[in-house]
């Protein structure tokens, strides 16, 4: 990782006469029938050899728009530029042809997309990818590209890259895939490297190892890096300069200390403030030890089968949940943390009793883990679950009111909340709980007719999670709801979940790898790797005085 002194170094260096990349006046815009939107608008920018650039901004703040127009990605034509050039080398990109610009993309500039499981293609070996970008450009066929793949992987620092030639996406970690990534984007050696979000995805460790991993290899080749990102965390540690945008415009362009300790755009230092902060609903009366938990779990297991007989007997089970016992007592936060991969969603998976799992789990005093599908089904209402995606979560074919509503047309509650004798909800009862949940989540109930695409991210899951309270919920599972939101949103919500904990007294599961959101909500931390809880204690306890040594590691991995 860059230290002070080697950033303070950088910045001192002299930069050249000539940009590596120089960007006028550049406009972005759409058409859609007779109308057209601009998306970006006339903003000036340039990036010196060796020079690390950093690009935030929320959502829709136009950064990936203006990513695709430096690499001619866009939808033309009926994407165009209503003004400004895009200097590579002296030479304007906007003026070239597709031809030319095959020619640029990957030998002269490469890019490295934000999320590597969807970037990568499923159907094809590790080799192959990294041999495709290769062989296209040089001319070569993929037994001459082997060493140099070779290489590329041993650049990137995979493990034993020979027996991971033949390895498909979806046997690699998430830090591996984007190894792969960065791979790809530097076969074929480019000046000039986009990132566009690589790190959003990964845990803290593995995004320390992937940013620790890009500074290397930029100065190593004096690469150009065009950071784009929402995590201040990451532009501090990275960038020498940045630039910030808004609503397509750039607002602040500037060196990166003046940016953190002098920001002179009011967006520019509401996004600085924008860090999950405040500490836990206060329901202390709820953690008396005498009060019986709501949630228990004892010696809960969860296997699956890797290796099978050819008669399909089970001849190999990975353990991925080992004997986890957890208790959650009503009125409180347990936040369960961890890297991909060890068991933080499976175990939550196994008490909603979506997966088989072996031992106990015990809800509001009844032993759920024996209960047949049939019965457990009027018992679901009570604990509900919000997933980390909210665009995947919610269909895109009902409205926001039929999602919300979903619920309780499955479950059919009545006035007096007894199913079997008392008559169903009236629509217009259902209608109005729906309009009551979704202005207690700080939506506008007139917008209940619209369908997903048409809210942002953050109404996004302010509809997840009105889905998951009209069934009035004791246990709410809380699936890294925060982590594909920028930071201002995810402050947001973090206050949304912490005042309808307060006014509802709900129990959260809450699970996520950044810190500072567990640190905001939990009462209570458990942390697990490889399956097992390696720690469990009061939340400021844990986070401030770790006693495991992987919990440690985590910690020091938090970018600040």
């Amino acid at each position: 990782m860059m230290t002070n002194t080697d950033s303070a170094e950088q910045k001192s260096s002299p930069k050249l006469d000539t940009p590596l990349l120089q960007v006028n006046d550049l406009s972005v815009a759409f058409r859609q029938g007779d109308s057209i939107s601009e998306v970006v608008k006339k903003i000036s920018f340039d990036i010196q050899q060796g020079e690390t650039v950093a690009l935030v901004g929320e959502s829709g703040s136009g950064k990936s728009m203006t990513a695709h127009a430096i690499m001619k990605l866009l939808p033309y034509p009926m994407a165009f530029h209503p003004s400004g050039e895009i200097l590579f080398k002296g030479q304007d990109l906007i003026q070239f042809n597709p031809k030319q610009m095959q020619k640029i993309r990957g030998n002269q500039i490469g890019m490295i997309f934000q999320e590597p499981m969807t970037a990568l293609n499923p159907l094809h070996t590790i080799d192959k990818q990294i041999g495709e970008v290769i062989c296209q450009h040089r001319g070569i066929n993929i037994k001459q590209a082997r060493p140099l793949i070779l290489d590329l992987l041993q650049k990137v620092q995979i493990p034993n890259p020979e027996s991971r030639l033949k390895s498909y996406p979806h046997e690699l970690s998430g830090g591996q895939r984007q190894r792969v990534m960065i791979a790809m984007a530097l076969a074929n050696e480019p000046r000039l490297l986009i990132a566009d979000e690589p790190t959003t995805a990964l845990d803290v460790t593995v995004q320390k190892e992937i940013l620790h991993l890009l500074k290397g290899l930029q100065q190593q080749e004096n690469l150009g890096l065009l950071l784009i990102t929402h995590d201040l965390g990451v532009v501090k540690h990275m960038a020498q300069r940045v630039l910030v945008m808004k609503d397509g415009e750039l607002v602040e362009n500037n060196e990166c200390q003046t940016i953190f300790n002098e920001p002179s755009h009011p967006y520019t230092k509401s996004l600085l403030q924008s860090a999950p902060s405040g500490t836990p609903a206060d329901i202390a009366s709820s953690l008396q030890e005498d009060t019986a938990p709501l949630l228990t779990t004892s010696n809960l297991n969860v296997s699956f089968t890797v290796r099978k007989s050819l008669f399909g007997k089970p001849l190999e089970r990975f353990r991925a949940v080992k004997d986890a016992n957890i208790r959650i007592h009503k009125g409180t936060t347990l936040g369960i943390v961890g890297e991909s991969g060890s068991g933080k969603s499976t175990l939550a998976l196994a008490i909603l009793r979506l997966i088989e799992s072996e031992g106990e789990i015990r809800f509001d005093n009844t032993l759920i883990s024996d209960i047949r599908e049939k019965h457990l089904r009027s018992l679901r209402k009570n604990f509900q679950v919000v997933f980390q995606d909210p665009f995947a979560s919610l269909s895109p074919r009902m409205t926001a009111e039929e999602i919300i509503q979903e619920g309780l047309n499955i479950h059919n509650p009545s006035n007096s909340g007894n199913t079997e004798t008392a008559q169903p909800l009236s629509k217009k009862e259902k209608e109005q709980r729906v309009k009551d949940v979704m202005r207690e989540v700080g939506l506008d109930s007139e917008l209940r007719h619209r369908y997903p695409h048409e809210f942002s991210g953050g109404q996004r899951q302010r509809i997840a999670i009105a889905r998951a309270l009209i069934l009035n919920p004791a246990l709410l599972i809380l699936d890294e709801p925060t982590s594909a939101l920028d930071k201002t949103v995810q402050v947001q919500v973090v206050d949304l979940l912490r005042e309808l904990q307060q006014n509802r007294q709900l129990t959260y599961l809450f699970i996520s790898h950044d810190l500072s959101v567990v640190k905001a909500l939990s009462h209570q931390i458990i942390v697990m790797k490889d399956g097992e809880i390696v720690e469990q204690g009061q939340a400021d306890s844990v986070l401030s005085r770790p006693s495991n040594a992987y919990t440690q590691q985590l910690i020091a991995a938090t970018l600040p």
